[in-house]
């Protein structure tokens, strides 16, 4: 993660993709989210989505793994570069979580993050918040997670 000051508002970066099993989405569920839609195929078809969909905090998970790998991978490809990077990464909380379209089965999600704000801290001033606009698509085109992602970044001194 590069300093405060070097974030560039507009910034895309595409996270990756991942594909949700049937068999994932009910293991997931079962343990976090035991919602009849979520855990039981048959009980799913008379339920509000006709069929068995993830949770949606299943696919907010999936978008955490693929965030943090990315960022690891940008770490480790930066060698000995990455020890002079500034710290990031705790966040003080999301905006506006949106699950629009329901995940099913077999449906394949790309993941991404686009910086659309930066706000300097007068309580902190060492640090700075960097707003994201976090997205998932299916591979039908259909917007199925949304949130206002932000995390704090260390600023130059």
């Amino acid at each position: 993660m590069p300093w405060f000051e070097d974030v560039e508002i507009g910034t895309r970066t595409e996270l990756g993709s991942y594909t949700f099993s049937e068999e994932e989405i009910v293991r997931f569920a079962t343990k976090y989210d035991p919602q009849p839609f979520h855990i039981d195929p048959e009980a799913a078809k008379a339920g509000p989505f006709g069929g068995l969909v993830a949770s949606g905090w299943h696919t907010a998970a999936t978008w955490m793994k693929l965030m943090v790998r990315t960022r690891l991978g940008e770490r480790a490809a930066a060698g000995d570069e990455a020890s002079s990077e500034p710290a990031a990464g705790p966040s003080p909380g999301f905006l506006d979580l949106k699950w629009p379209t329901p995940v099913r089965p077999g449906d394949t999600i790309s993941y991404s993050t686009t910086v659309i704000e930066k706000i300097e801290l007068r309580s902190r001033p060492n640090w700075g918040i960097i707003r994201s606009r976090n997205e998932g698509v299916n591979q039908n085109g259909e917007l199925v997670l949304s949130f206002i992602g932000q995390g704090l970044v260390q600023r130059r001194t």
